[in-house]
């Protein structure tokens, strides 16, 4: 497994993931910088996702969504605040209605990648930031600590496919 750590700090209102793979920075990059491959791991194995827009560019908007095993939808979206291919990106991460529209009453999160050269392969840290405690708690229990490591777990047969 990927997945070397997963930290969660109430305290600092953070959860962190750690995963190292056997493949170079830049092929690791292409998993976020790619829509097609993208769509390939994020989300859980059950809730495959289609990225709609996908603008890796500052202010750029990325929007998908995740279709369920009863075949239900469930959207999300992205605003991109900071791009450094191959070592970094940051972007807002929110919940939107039916119609792709942010929703007000679900909380975001604020997320930053970070891939660096380490053993002869990657680092991938992923530090997702909450406004509050009450909206930690609350995606954690929707599962975001779960679901965020069987993601990142599809990783590997894509880096060495």
């Amino acid at each position: 497994m990927t997945v070397t750590s997963v930290d969660k700090d109430f305290d600092r209102l953070t959860l962190t993931l750690t995963a190292d793979f056997a493949a170079p920075v830049e092929k690791v990059w292409q998993l976020w910088a790619d829509p097609r491959l993208l769509e390939r791991w994020w989300g859980p194995p059950a809730y495959p996702a289609t990225f709609e827009d996908h603008d890796l560019t500052p202010g750029g908007e990325v929007t998908y969504f995740m279709t369920g095993p009863e075949g239900d939808k469930h959207r999300g979206w992205w605003r991109v605040t900071s791009v450094t291919p191959p070592a970094s990106l940051e972007f807002t991460d929110g919940f939107a209605d039916p119609d792709g529209t942010p929703s007000p009453t679900m909380p975001t999160t604020t997320v930053r990648v970070r891939l660096t050269g380490h053993d002869d392969g990657t680092r991938m840290e992923i530090r997702s930031a909450f406004e509050t405690r009450e909206q930690m708690e609350q995606l954690m229990t929707m599962g975001m600590e779960e679901g965020l490591g069987q993601a990142v777990g599809q990783m590997d047969a894509l880096l060495s496919g």
